[in-house]
Parts: C-alpha cells; sequence; structure tokens
C-alpha cells in the first residue's frame, strides 16, 4: 500500500520533533565525517538537483552530501533541459520522478516548486525560492543550537532586508523553536502580514537597527540585493545603508552573541570585514553544517518516503 510522500518545501513541513530529530541525526553523521567513517545510507539512491537560481554552497553541500552517503548526483540546470525549450514543468517533474529518489530544486517562484513537487513521486527539498530558503534555516538554528544550546528562548536580531527569503524563513521558524526574533529594517522591507502574522508574540518589527541588536544572542544578516533584484541595487543600497552589522552594533548584543550570514557576503556593505572575519563570527562552521544538516534531511525523506510505499 504506498501513501502521499513527504516534501521540505517550507520549514512548516516538519515538526519541532523532526527538525530536532534532524539535528541529532546530523551531530552523528558530523562527527563521522571528522573521523573519516564511511556512511552509506544512501547507496543504490540517485539524487536529481535542478537549478534555476546560480548557486556555489546549495550545488556543493547537496552533492557531497548525496556521494558522501554512497548514493549518486545527476546536475538538471535549467538551461540544459528541455524545461528552456518550454516543456511543461509538470511533464519534467513526472519523469523526473520515475528517474530518481529525491529532488532538490532552486527556483524563482514558489509556486513553480510547489507545481513541480506536485507532479513528482518521489520527495522535493525546496534549495532555495523566492519566499523562503528552509534548508539555510534548518542549518542556521542548528549551528546555533551547536554553539549556545537550545535556541529556545534565545533571542536572534535579524538587520537589513527582513522580507527577504531568509528573513520570512526565520520568521516562520520562531514559534516552532520558541525563540523571539527581532526584524530591524527600514519601512517597506519587513515580511507581508500574512508571513508575520502566524508568529505573532514571537516577532518584532523594528526601524532601529541599534534596538534590535540590544541583549541579543544571535545577530543575523544577509546580503541588501538578492538574486533578481539587481535592477534596484541603487536604491537598496541608499536605503538600507544605515543597517550595516559593525562592531558598535556588536557591542549591543549579549558578549557571547553570535553573527550569522548565509553567504555570499559583500564587505562594508551589509556586514564589515571586522565583523564576518571576526572571533563572533561562525559563518564558515554555518557553511559546513549545511553538509552535515542536508545529509540528514536526504536520509529522512527517502527512507521515510521507502517505508510508505512498502
Amino acid at each position: 500500500m504506498t501513501s502521499k510522500k513527504r516534501d521540505f518545501l517550507k520549514f512548516t513541513d516538519l515538526t519541532l520533533d523532526e527538525h530536532l530529530g534532524l539535528f541529532r541525526r546530523a551531530a552523528v553523521l558530523k562527527k563521522a565525517r571528522r573521523e573519516r567513517r564511511c556512511v552509506n545510507t544512501m547507496d543504490g539512491r540517485t539524487l536529481t538537483m535542478i537549478f534555476e537560481k546560480a548557486s556555489t554552497r546549495t550545488r556543493l553541500s547537496f552533492e557531497a552530501a548525496m556521494l558522501q552517503l554512497g548514493g549518486s548526483c545527476i546536475d538538471l540546470s535549467a538551461g540544459n533541459s528541455q524545461m528552456s525549450r518550454g516543456e511543461p514543468l509538470p511533464d519534467t517533474a513526472r519523469v523526473t520522478g520515475r528517474y530518481c529518489d529525491v529532488v532538490m530544486m532552486r527556483t524563482f517562484a514558489d509556486a513553480r516548486i510547489e507545481e513541480f513537487a506536485a507532479y513528482c513521486e518521489v520527495p522535493v527539498i525546496n534549495g532555495l525560492t523566492d519566499g523562503g530558503h528552509p534548508v539555510q534555516i534548518l542549518t542556521d538554528l542548528f549551528t546555533i543550537e551547536e554553539k549556545l544550546g537550545s535556541v529556545k528562548g534565545k533571542t536572534l536580531a535579524f538587520i537589513g532586508d527582513t522580507g527577504s527569503n531568509m528573513g520570512r524563513s526565520f520568521t516562520r521558524a520562531a514559534p516552532i523553536f520558541g525563540y523571539q526574533l527581532k526584524l530591524a529594517s527600514p519601512k517597506g522591507y519587513h515580511p507581508a502580514d500574512d508571513v508575520v502574522g502566524p508568529a505573532k508574540g514571537f516577532v518584532s518589527l523594528l526601524a532601529d537597527p541599534k534596538e534590535a541588536a540590544k541583549g541579543a544572542d544571535v545577530v543575523i544578516t544577509d546580503v541588501w540585493t538578492s538574486m533578481g533584484q539587481e535592477a534596484e541595487s541603487k536604491q537598496r543600497l541608499a536605503d538600507l545603508g544605515g543597517y550595516q552589522v559593525n562592531p558598535e552594533l556588536m557591542k549591543l548584543a549579549q558578549q557571547h552573541a553570535l553573527f550569522l550570514h548565509c553567504l555570499p557576503a559583500h564587505r562594508e556593505e551589509e556586514v564589515t570585514a571586522s565583523v564576518i572575519d571576526g572571533p563572533q563570527s561562525v559563518v564558515w562552521d554555518e557553511a559546513e553544517n549545511r553538509l552535515h544538516v542536508q545529509k540528514a534531511l536526504l536520509e529522512y525523506l527517502v527512507l521515510e518516503n521507502e517505508r510508505r510505499q512498502e
């Protein structure tokens, strides 16, 4: 008897217990990697990666994760496939699901990955869309818990363009994990009401970056101009110029405060070099943890889907 497969398209697709289970498994897999012990849980399985947006960390971390777990990968860049010649997305999804065991898709509109997942018979993972970046938030929260213990009750400050896919994902995760999130942005750069509403009581919308940073356990930022927004770059630089994360801002946070950035970073724009390359920055551990968290996610979705089909 078959049952519906699980996807990971947005952070709320998994429960708190499932997220914490992934963290526990990621820690085990990280230790195994450090000790050079082979884990072959994905032996005989194939991951297809579909890229409609440029990528460095997502491409490297997903491919390395699958290969290190004993599986294989297929890179299906949109420009090198029939998608670029107008093949209907449902047709591509139906075929892809017959050839592989799991799909990671990195695209623009949320509706596009949702449509793909609806017609694909194997699990689909959101590798980034305009609306969210759930695998990155999963990694960031794992990194915080690794460094500071449980994120529950902690205060996170996101400064800059908090209406970005990163800001929206941190907002969605706040009520699940029980942390306080302070979002500091100029007018027009906060997440929309439909994102903030479900997180009421856990999220504060602020205009003053100093107010956000004060007493924070974690300070977070992201680029001010995301992919697809290049035409707005000049205006964004003007609007967000007062929201740079710098040493003065970090001094307002807790002494133990961490600095996070999902990368790539533009030094001396959204963050100074002294902060991102300084002692409070954990961006390189954060980047490495994509590998371990995504291994755990791949295992969970693929093996659970196989059990559901038995």
